[in-house]
């Protein structure tokens, strides 16, 4: 709770209509949502204007509005209200105020892939301990974090936020919000490339992360990542870097790692980890997960006991089964990173039928993206029986398949177009493997829905 002398502290505001003792139950920018006595903060964002839901806002039982300033639009009830010339910026500065009044330890996490999986495997061990603060989901931009941060309160022992970026110095702003003192990255690969132009530039956007840390300063890097290794050979000064990796040795590395009944087994210092899932990968993510649990003092048997009872996000490596079919569902989102990573877990599984890829456009890589695809369509011959490719751009991926002699090779315009091909000309069967991939915005779910 905060009372509203706080609000205006930390937006200076104009009040309007209200008396100073005020005390609100939370906030919201939703009024689908909205509970009783909260303030609504009036979000313009780019398709809705949430100053036309004011009124709404006030029926649904909104204790106080915050609204821009330059909008004049008429309310019908004189209840309490804050003026400010910019309500994304009051939102960002009220979760500041909220980050600064509770001064939890703040483990913040950016990365090309594993953010969200990360995020929940940290979270999901920590909270054996520590009440926990975790972004929904992947409420990680300039609306989500501080959205997230607004519901802190006096009990959060914690807080795992995930960053998420697409445009130079977004990191850089989230970090002034939420003050991480523990900053992970995951890896650094080709993603938003429209923006960050190449490789570099989606380091150099990712690593103000760990450039602008506040006390202790400690950051956790993989250390099998050749842009994030080149900064942990340098002198750190200031700040504490911890390593994990796979191929190179670490400060969290695994021994005897191999695949069983469908788990993935590895060893970290003498303690046996199991991981619910097919995917290798995560084992990069179980390491930050143990990296950071033991800067909390979990000992491993602590740790690998919650880890083995991890429940993977939906959309990240997920098994499904539709009308009685076995799909990888790896549709979250893709980029040529991830994309490669969900191929090898496929390339070492071993059906009894076919393996089979459904792979959707890769979005938002600029100038590399008709080369980048025609390296995915390579790889992916490289491991399947049948392709099927959804959108413009994974044609080039096609044509690279058919080139390279995998036997059957579709494109398709949607996800529902390949879901058709898929059980009339593929004409799937209970033995055959199917593996579904593509950008968020592509809705690849269609492929077994």
């Amino acid at each position: 709770m905060l009372k509203i002398n706080e609000v205006l502290k930390a937006t200076q505001g104009k009040l309007i209509y209200a008396k100073r003792g005020l005390v609100f139950k939370g906030f919201s920018i939703d009024t689908r949502t909205i509970k009783h006595g909260e303030i609504f903060i009036a979000i313009k964002g780019d398709i809705f204007d949430g100053h036309n839901f004011i009124n709404e806002a006030i029926k649904k039982g909104a204790s106080c509005i915050i609204r821009d300033a330059s909008h004049k639009l008429q309310v019908t009830s004189r209840i309490p209200c804050i003026e400010v010339r910019d309500t994304v910026k009051a939102l960002a500065d009220i979760a500041l105020y909220i980050r600064k009044k509770f001064n939890f330890p703040v483990i913040a996490l950016s990365g090309s892939n594993g953010k969200t999986t990360a995020k929940e495997m940290i979270a999901w061990v920590l909270a054996e301990k520590f009440n926990v603060l975790k972004n929904a989901g992947t409420l990680n931009n300039h609306i989500g974090l501080p959205l997230t941060l607004l519901r802190a309160n006096a009990g959060i022992d914690i807080a795992v936020l995930e960053l998420g970026t697409n445009h130079f110095n977004e990191i850089k702003n989230l970090v002034k919000i939420c003050l991480p003192n523990i900053g992970v990255i995951t890896n650094i690969g080709p993603s938003h490339l429209e923006y960050f132009g190449d490789l570099t530039g989606v380091f150099r956007e990712k690593y103000n992360l760990i450039k602008n840390l506040e006390e202790p300063c400690i950051g956790i890097l993989n250390n099998d990542d050749y842009l994030l290794r080149r900064e942990v050979l340098k002198k750190n000064r200031h700040r504490f870097i911890f390593t994990f990796g796979i191929r190179n040795k670490s400060d969290f590395f695994p021994h005897s790692i191999h695949y069983s009944a469908g788990k993935m087994v590895f060893f970290v210092h003498k303690q046996k980890f199991v991981l619910n899932t097919w995917g290798g990968y995560n084992i990069y993510n179980a390491l930050i997960a143990i990296a950071v649990a033991r800067i909390f003092g979990l000992s491993y048997g602590e740790i690998a006991k919650s880890i083995a009872s991890f429940n993977f996000p939906q959309g990240r490596l997920k098994i499904v089964k539709f009308k009685k079919i076995t799909f990888i569902d790896d549709t979250y989102n893709s980029n040529p990173l991830s994309l490669k990573a969900a191929l090898d877990t496929l390339g070492m599984l071993n059906p009894k039928g076919r393996k089979i890829v459904v792979m959707g456009d890769m979005l938002e890589l600029g100038h590399h993206k008709e080369l980048l695809h025609k390296k995915a369509g390579l790889q992916a011959a490289k491991v399947c029986d049948v392709f099927i490719t959804v959108g413009p751009l994974s044609k080039f991926a096609a044509d690279v398949a058919r080139a390279y002699g995998t036997p059957q090779v579709f494109t398709c315009a949607t996800s529902v177009e390949a879901n058709g091909l898929l059980f009339s000309k593929v004409a799937l069967n209970k033995n055959d493997l199917v593996l579904v991939k593509g950008s968020r915005g592509m809705k690849m779910e269609g492929a077994f829905r």
